[in-house]
């Protein structure tokens, strides 16, 4: 592998990364910037290095996962990597029979939805770390001074995954058990929060200076099923991180009226898909959160003009925040021109 160029500009005299002073509520001389899904389909270096190889499988290879999470950060000089992983691989080492299949994404071989199913479930431990914490120590050994962010589905993501088997538009069969059969869904939800939060804790102890935990789905949530049957097991899956002493960011999609709720679960920033304002979302976040995004991913094809005026508005938005890190709504769609991705992050560098 060959040493990314570390971004060392705009470093303040506290000798944070700009990524991490933003993080932590400071307004640094240079605009972080880094896009979730960075690392994959839109590179050709990505589908190379990945020719063969399935998606869970590319994540088990250290050599391989530390490659593709290193690509983005030589090829835009965005400020940050983001460990390539998925939500599901914490299943897969817990010996959970799930696979990502092509044109689909994750598929459970056996979705649980009864309470024997869960009792059968949890007898599953969170499993063995050593390949992923290899993955990390080799990513930040090439880093330089570019902080790594460490990558977790949120607990109801991943019990999501689990009751429908594979993805879902409305997450019906989650929703019904988690009303009909509480008990059984509060058993799955301690231990999709346990093992889900020894793989970020995993990851942070190899070396990531930040964590990201994904809830996917919990913008199909209204506010009292997510504050009542979520919020309560993501904390305690950020629980496992908050002694280690990083700053943690949590991201979901359609979760425009959760923010205050993923917040209090024990986020110190929040992200913020492309349906909300930021400075929107600052107000109703009482204007003390550091925010995270949010441009809107359909642009990135659009006519740069286009795209330009766009960013600078979400940058401009983003002043009403504490701090901002510049960031896509969603993930990078993998039809994007890696030029472009490129040409924004020197945009917000300039801003």
């Amino acid at each position: 592998m060959t040493n990314p160029s570390p971004p060392s500009a705009g470093i303040p005299e506290n000798g944070l990364p700009p990524l991490l002073g933003a993080y932590s509520g400071q307004r640094p001389d240079r605009l972080p910037v880094w896009f979730m899904r960075q690392a994959g389909r839109s590179l050709p270096e990505y589908r190379a290095a990945r020719e063969g190889v399935g998606m869970l499988e590319s994540c088990l290879r250290p050599e391989l996962a530390a490659e593709i999470t290193l690509q983005p950060v030589r090829r835009h000089g965005v400020d940050a990597a983001i460990f390539f992983s998925d939500i599901v691989v914490p299943l897969k080492l817990a010996g959970v029979d799930v696979e990502i299949v092509p044109g689909v994404g994750p598929v459970v071989d056996e979705p649980v939805r009864t309470r024997a199913d869960v009792d059968r479930l949890v007898q599953h431990r969170p499993g063995d770390h050593t390949a992923v914490t290899e993955a990390v120590r080799l990513t930040v050994a090439e880093l330089g001074g570019t902080p790594l962010i460490g990558f977790a589905g949120a607990p109801f993501t991943l019990a999501a995954y689990l009751v429908e088997g594979r993805p879902s538009r409305d997450h019906l069969a989650a929703r019904t058990m988690m009303h009909a059969d509480p008990e059984s869904w509060r058993h799955l939800m301690r231990w999709t929060a346990d093992i889900t939060g020894a793989f970020l804790r995993a990851q942070v102890l190899a070396g990531a200076r930040a964590a990201q935990l994904f809830d996917s789905w919990a913008g199909a949530l209204s506010l009292a099923d997510y504050a009542g049957h979520a919020a309560p097991f993501s904390a305690r899956a950020l629980a496992q991180v908050h002694e280690l002493g990083v700053p943690v960011v949590h991201f979901g999609t359609g979760t425009s009226e959760l923010l205050v709720a993923m917040r209090d679960v024990g986020a110190d920033v929040i992200g913020v898909d492309h349906r909300l304002p930021l400075d929107e979302a600052s107000e109703r976040l009482g204007g003390t959160t550091p925010l995270q995004g949010n441009i809107d991913p359909a642009l990135l094809a659009a006519p740069w003009e286009v795209l330009e005026a766009h960013v600078r508005a979400v940058v401009e938005a983003g002043r009403a925040a504490p701090a901002h890190v510049v960031n896509l709504g969603h993930g990078v769609p993998p039809s994007t021109d890696p030029g472009v991705l490129t040409r924004v992050v020197e945009l917000v560098h300039t801003l």
